[in-house]
């Protein structure tokens, strides 16, 4: 079977941003950590690699020095069965970072996160465009997104 598994570029924050992530996260588990040897190119030592699975979904972080930073044209997005999930995640993945538009956040590491109640999906995609565009509106509002304002909009 082929998996997929996201590759995160940082400088020197790895292990502090998989220990980061692992505490958020409740079904969640660190993997395993390699270190730089003679070799380098990072100090020997150093955390050269860090692997760990967050809600089922494996990931790598790397600490591969200054050249490359996360831009918001990659995000991951959660799924969030209710709104009190979306506060708690909200309110974890946002400290230290940045706060955007329609339920997006960077995280202190400049990781872009989208935290969705699962539920506005449906909202959103109304086949009725009057209502999901009342839906789209009241999301273009909102930073961290409310599932009851979302409802409220789509009822008009």
């Amino acid at each position: 079977m082929t998996t997929i598994t996201p590759f995160l570029w940082f400088d020197t924050e790895a292990e502090a941003a998989m220990n980061h992530y692992v505490s958020i996260f409740k079904n969640s588990k660190i993997g395993t950590i390699s270190r730089y040897g003679d070799a380098g190119p990072g100090p020997k030592g150093s955390v050269m690699t860090a692997t760990f699975t967050l809600e089922g979904q494996n990931f790598v972080a790397l600490n591969g020095g200054p050249h490359y930073h996360f831009t918001p044209a990659i995000s991951f997005a959660i799924d969030c069965p209710t709104q009190e999930e979306v506060d708690r995640l909200w309110e974890r993945l946002s400290e230290g970072g940045r706060p955007n538009q329609c339920g997006w956040l960077d995280d202190k590491f400049g990781l872009s996160w989208q935290v969705v109640p699962k539920d506005m999906i449906p909202l959103i995609t109304d086949p009725d465009p009057v209502k999901s565009q009342r839906v789209m509106a009241a999301m273009l509002q909102m930073t961290k997104l409310d599932l009851a304002k979302l409802r409220e909009a789509h009822k008009g």
